[in-house]
């Protein structure tokens, strides 16, 4: 008989869990998938006290900005996961995010009306 526990069953599981530290994302904190995140000017991982995850995320949107969809697929984490990362580097005041336009809110009808006037009395229709 081994002893040993069967860490084949939670191996996938444990490294999850220790990249958050446990916590859960908290309520106030609703990254969509759009979500635009980018470093605060001058701040960089180096140095910080960060865990190797936190650090590459921070890393790698401190050139310009990201979508959290874009942060999960370049770090190969889950999305839940990121999630839960830049919730606590921006309350370390190490990111901003900007929230995506909404859909509504993108168009300006009267530029999209003046636009296909003028199509209409150029091409005729």
């Amino acid at each position: 008989m081994n002893n040993e526990p069967d860490l084949e069953l939670t191996s996938a599981l444990v490294p999850l869990f220790v990249v958050t530290n446990g916590r859960s994302l908290p309520p106030d904190h609703a990254y969509e998938r759009t979500t635009l995140v980018s470093a605060e000017d001058g701040v960089s991982a180096a140095g910080l006290m960060l865990s190797p995850e936190a650090g590459q995320v921070l890393e790698m949107v401190t050139d310009g900005f990201l979508s959290v969809a874009e942060v999960a697929a370049h770090t190969h984490l889950p999305l839940g996961i990121v999630r839960i990362l830049l919730a606590e580097l921006e309350e370390g005041g190490l990111v901003i995010t900007r929230k995506p336009v909404p859909r509504a809110e993108r168009v300006d009808r009267e530029i999209l009306s003046a636009v296909l006037d003028g199509l209409k009395a150029r091409f005729g229709a």
